[in-house]
Parts: C-alpha cells; structure tokens; sequence
C-alpha cells in the first residue's frame, strides 16, 4: 500500500469561485442535483433520482448527530463582544449526552474569538429560558493547545445545560459562509433525523433527505442503519502543511449501536453506501478497532496511521473484524460501542467497510477532498470539474455526489 505520507496538498488543490459556494439552502432539501458518478464520465441527475442510481439493495448508513447551538456570545463593559464556540465537553463528565443534562458548573474545550480582549475576568449574561431570566458566567480555566478550557455555571439549579444552549446559543454556520446564521437555519442546517446532541457542524451529505426520499429507498429494496460521529470544528480544517506527514488529523466521538453492527455483520453481501464523510470515517475506524482490539487493545481508539501500518493483519476480513466486535459487546453487557477516532483516509487507503459514497462538494486542500480521492482516485479531478461548468452549488449548503468507484478501486 501506498503510504500518504508524501502526498502534497497542492495536487488537490482547485479554483472555487465564491459565487460556486452556496450561501443560503434550497426552499425544499431535495431539489438538489446530483452528481452521479459510476465510474465516468459524471452526469447531472436530480437528487430524488437517488433511490434508483443505487446499487440494487444497498445498505445506507447515515450519521444521526445534531449540531448543537455552539456559539455563546458575551458582551464586556467596554463593548468588545467575545464569543465563545463550545467544542466538547471536560468536566465532570466527557460524554456529550450526560454533559449537556449537567445542572451548572461544566468546562468545556471552546475556541474563544477576539481572546485577547478577554483577559482573566468573568464574563456573564442574561439568557431567558421560557419564563425566566438565567444568569450564565464564563470563566477561563486553562489555555490549551487549541483553545481554551472554559467553565460555566448559573444561577438556577434546576436548568440544565442543554436549556442554556438553546435558549442563548446561535448556530454554529461553517466560516466559508461568512455571515450571520438566520431563523431559517435553526431548522436547514440540522438532518430531518437528528437524534444525538454534540456537534459544531452538520453531517451536510445528510441535508438533502426527507421523509419522501425515505419512503422511496425502501420501496427499492434499500436498507438504512444510523452510526453516531459528533462533527468537531477540526473539520474545516485545511491541510496547512506541505506533505501530509505534518497534518495532525482532528479526533471526533463516535457511538455504534450493537444492533447496528449486528445489521453490518449479517449484510456483509450488500454493498455498504456511506451517507457523508462522517458516516465514511465512522464504518471504517470499526474495521480498525478490531483489528485493535484484536491485538489485545481494548481502547476503541484510532489513530490517524493505523491502516498505513507495515505490521497490519491483512488477512483480518470485515465480518470477522465486525463480529469480534459483537461478541466483545455481548460479552461484556453492553448495547453501544463508544471510541473516538482520529483516522484519516487519503489516496493509498484500502476501503474495508464502505463501497461507496454520498456526499457533498469539499473545500480544496480539506481533507474531505483527500477522502474523496482515496475512494474515486484521480477521477475526483473530472468529476469537481464537470461539476463547476454545469453550475452545481458547492460546499454545505450545496448539491450533493454519487461516487460509486469502479470495482478495482473498491475493496
């Protein structure tokens, strides 16, 4: 295999007009076009086409995190406005579920905007929460490698954090946007089945679904499974670095139900259609914990070069890597695995799990485009080419793709 070390970013690089980025969503999620790509060379489809530009009975695995309102402004004294991003949680507990039902006094890693205004007082806020006024306080705890640790606390012990941030935070829009987030994105900017609270970005391969299209995947014979990756802000991170040996990959959360690797494992004939770059990551840092696990570590953690590794179990198949996972689960009582994965998938990368993907248009020298490229190879080229000459809307608000390598370049 080759290893990614040397790849340079630059070769995945690519003019992005800003009038290609979509600023605002489309009145309804699936009037979007598709790009479908089965092998090439690409065509222009319409998303509601999906459910038979399919492979017959496919396996979809969706994301089912919902973006939290991550961003909590504070206004000093003196007028400055900070604003504080909140990334994950610390204390007293790192899960994001039981972190958010805290009852004041909670530290989380956060990005803090115009810090160097805020020196070491605290800052505070009022925030009306149905018929009544909280008081919220931010203090800072720590600087960090990135960010800062901050901790909150108010004063009314029966509301929990969860009604903090919805009640006084703004949706957490991507950057590339750069403007302010509206009432309609409270609604557009979050997938029709959002379940689990914890992410700073929308899974956005998931934005063109509804209820609808739903309803026609299964009257073609399509399953669907859900996995959890709460979307950290490391997401928009470009690769800064020449080579990819110098690129530090983000680490996200990850939840997998037993009953969904169960599914995974019992349909391994099907051919496993990854819903976003998320879901991606999620299904194939599984094959790795196995293979970890395997070997005796029982941590669930990835990390960004396992499958570049020379001493790899290259005969370790899915349905063993995914039964082994199973029967540690059973094993030990429990319904859902939970790890964290720092696994980045570039060209070189041998697909385990996934035959192939929806997703959105990425940012050039992201390593979303990386992913895409491990999956399609150099086709990626033709494809985001043939996308800008025939006006497709790019990034999260955008139109989405079909990428169905050809068999030799699957797993």
């Amino acid at each position: 295999m080759q290893h990614p070390f040397a790849i340079n970013i630059d070769d995945f690089n690519y003019i992005l007009p800003e009038e290609k980025i979509a600023k605002f969503p489309l009145a309804n999620r699936s009037d979007s076009k598709l790009l479908c790509a089965k092998g090439m060379p690409p065509e222009s489809r319409k998303f509601t086409e999906l459910p038979d530009l399919l492979p017959a009975k496919s396996l979809l695995v969706f994301n089912e995190t919902k973006v939290v309102r991550a961003r909590l402004l504070f206004t000093k004294n003196t007028g400055a406005v900070i604003e504080i991003f909140c990334l994950e949680p610390v204390t007293p507990v790192n899960d994001f579920q039981l972190a958010f039902q805290q009852k004041s006094d909670v530290e989380w890693k956060c990005l803090v905007g115009k810090a160097k205004r805020w020196k070491s007082e605290a800052l505070s806020r009022l925030i009306n929460i149905e018929d009544r006024q909280v008081k919220l306080k931010a203090e800072k705890v720590a600087t960090l490698s990135e960010g800062y640790l901050i901790r909150f606390s108010w004063d009314d012990p029966e509301v929990r954090f969860h009604e903090i941030i919805e009640a006084g935070g703004l949706v957490p829009l991507p950057p590339y946007l750069n403007r302010e987030a509206e009432p309609e994105d409270s609604i557009r900017y979050q997938t029709v089945y959002a379940k689990f609270e914890g992410s700073v970005a929308a899974p956005t391969a998931g934005l063109h679904f509804t209820p609808e299209i739903f309803e026609a995947l299964q009257r073609k014979g399509h399953q669907h499974e859900k996995v959890t990756l709460h979307v950290g802000a490391g997401t928009f991170k470009p690769v800064s670095s020449q080579t990819l040996a110098d690129h530090e990959m983000h680490i996200e959360k990850i939840e997998v139900s037993l009953s969904t690797l169960k599914r995974l494992a019992q349909n391994t004939d099907r051919q496993v259609i990854a819903v976003g770059t998320t879901s991606m990551r999620t299904l194939e840092s599984l094959f790795w914990m196995a293979v970890r696990l395997f070997q005796g570590d029982k941590s669930f953690a990835v990390e960004q070069w396992d499958p570049y590794q020379p001493d790899v179990h290259v005969d370790f198949g899915i349905s063993q890597a995914l039964n082994l996972l199973v029967d540690y689960l059973e094993a030990n009582e429990l319904t859902v695995l939970q790890g964290q994965t720092q696994l980045i998938i570039a060209p070189g990368y041998q697909f385990r799990v996934v035959n192939g993907l929806i997703t959105n248009f990425h940012q050039p020298k992201s390593t979303l485009l990386l992913l895409v490229s491990a999956l399609i190879g150099e086709n990626w080229k033709t494809a985001y080419d043939f996308a800008l000459r025939n006006d497709f809307r790019f990034l999260s608000y955008g139109d989405s793709c079909l990428f169905l390598p050809e068999p030799t370049q699957s797993q």
